[in-house]
């Protein structure tokens, strides 16, 4: 499907997903004027299109943390010495597999790289530097930031309505 063959139903059914997937299709439904069995099919549509990547469940850090102990959360910015593709691709496919980075971009001007990491606690994270970063000898520099609070948080794409 392409982005072009969008129509005002579609795109109604995105934005109110982005807000809450965990809705029944009757709920869908009922919020976009449509037939549940419609609903079913143009969402099938729109996941296989590719356009509904995934649903997943947002937990609140503060709260986990309460519970689970505390937690860190680090935007790290890096910078590689070898800047081809294959150097970045082998640099992705680290740090991907490590369930400690909840956010990796690739990004120009500056750094190669923003991730956006969480961890228990400090030894925790230098256990993760010492993992991703400093083990690499394409790692030419790290920055990092601590998050002292969260002040938004979204993955909210903003859509024509």
């Amino acid at each position: 499907m392409e982005p072009t063959t969008l129509d005002s139903i579609d795109i109604q059914l995105l934005d109110q997903l982005q807000n809450d997937a965990s809705l029944s299709n009757q709920a869908l439904a009922a919020r976009v004027h449509i037939s549940p069995p419609t609903c079913l099919r143009r969402v099938k549509r729109l996941r296989d299109a590719g356009l509904i990547e995934r649903e997943i469940a947002v937990l609140s850090v503060d709260q986990l943390a309460n519970v689970a102990g505390h937690g860190l959360c680090a935007i790290v910015e890096i910078t590689l010495d070898r800047q081809d593709r294959d150097a970045w691709e082998a640099f992705e496919r680290r740090v991907a597999a490590d369930n400690a980075v909840q956010q990796c971009y690739r990004v120009s001007p500056g750094p190669d790289f923003c991730l956006v990491v969480h961890s228990a606690h400090m030894p925790d994270y230098l256990a993760l530097a010492q993992r991703l970063f400093t083990s690499d000898a394409n790692v030419r520099n790290v920055k990092t930031f601590f998050s002292i609070k969260r002040s938004k948080f979204g993955a909210r794409v903003p859509l024509p309505l």
